[in-house]
């Protein structure tokens, strides 16, 4: 009797484990199916399946999101859903780093909200928005010395210490003219996104640093356009500094001034919004 009772135990255990094993090995034949499918839909169309989708989202708190409307521009073009959307990964990005203020600068909403809110800004057409090469976000007053060329700055990005550093006071700057293409935060985590593109494997990586390929490709196969592009005069000589200034400039340009800069170099301006997925109102 006992015997046969630790008989039918076992064997209850053991289809509880087989059951158990056969799961997991449907959900993972599933997922990496899922990720084949979908990495050869981004080959083809530059686009990932979706970009948002939450179980639980993070909630600002009142005067948080007071700012956030009060102050950034891009959150009330958004419908309702998508700036529920853009509250919750501005709370995760918040959360997500460490804000360190310096030369006495207190880390307060308004230094968090509206920092997030650009990288979240620049990454809302990714599903991935963490932009994992930043842990640590670094506030100065104003610009600051920099050990690394012993000049002042007032932003940089450093990878290997997977820090962002900006002055507020330029920070600022940067959103009290909205259409002059001069905007610290946005050049700054362009520079960032870039970056961990190169180093990530997830699908808006794949698409960003793929189309940038493309784009570089074809200006240096296209000698007209790029007499066009320096003849023009369009974007400030600081673009031409090298491909990573030049693509945070265009980024900027992209952010602040879509409709001029569409109207001025198409084909640039599709390129850029392809590789920030970007298909909001306005743009």
């Amino acid at each position: 009797m006992a015997l046969t009772l630790a008989l039918e135990q076992f064997t209850s255990t053991s289809k509880i484990i087989l059951g158990v094993f056969l799961t997991a090995l449907a959900f993972m034949m599933f997922y990496y199916g899922f990720k084949m499918v979908e990495l050869a839909n981004v080959m083809r169309n530059k686009k990932p399946f979706f970009v948002h989708f939450y179980i639980f989202k993070k909630r600002l708190s009142k005067n948080q999101k007071r700012i956030l409307k009060q102050r950034f521009s891009f959150y009330n073009k958004l419908t309702p859903k998508e700036q529920r959307y853009f509250e919750h990964r501005t709370a995760s990005f918040i959360a997500d780093k460490t804000f360190i203020g310096r030369q006495g600068l207190v880390i307060n909403d308004e230094i968090a909200v509206l920092i997030s809110a650009t990288a979240v800004m620049l990454t809302f057409g990714f599903r991935d928005f963490y932009i994992g090469l930043i842990d640590k976000i670094f506030v100065y007053p104003e610009a600051f010395y920099s050990q690394t060329n012993e000049d002042y700055h007032k932003g940089e990005f450093n990878p290997k210490l997977k820090a962002l550093v900006l002055s507020w006071h330029d920070f600022k700057e940067g959103y009290n003219i909205g259409d002059d293409n001069l905007n610290l935060g946005i050049h700054e985590f362009a520079h960032a996104i870039h970056l961990n593109s190169l180093k990530e494997k997830d699908v808006s990586s794949i698409i960003f640093k793929d189309t940038f390929k493309e784009l570089t490709q074809m200006l240096s196969e296209n000698k007209p356009l790029r007499d066009e592009l320096i003849a023009s005069k369009y974007f400030r000589e600081y673009a031409y500094t090298n491909q990573f200034e030049f693509l945070a400039v265009l980024i900027e340009y992209f952010m602040e001034t879509p409709v001029a800069f569409r109207n001025q170099f198409p084909t640039l301006y599709n390129k850029v919004k392809l590789m920030l997925n970007f298909n909001y109102d306005g743009y």
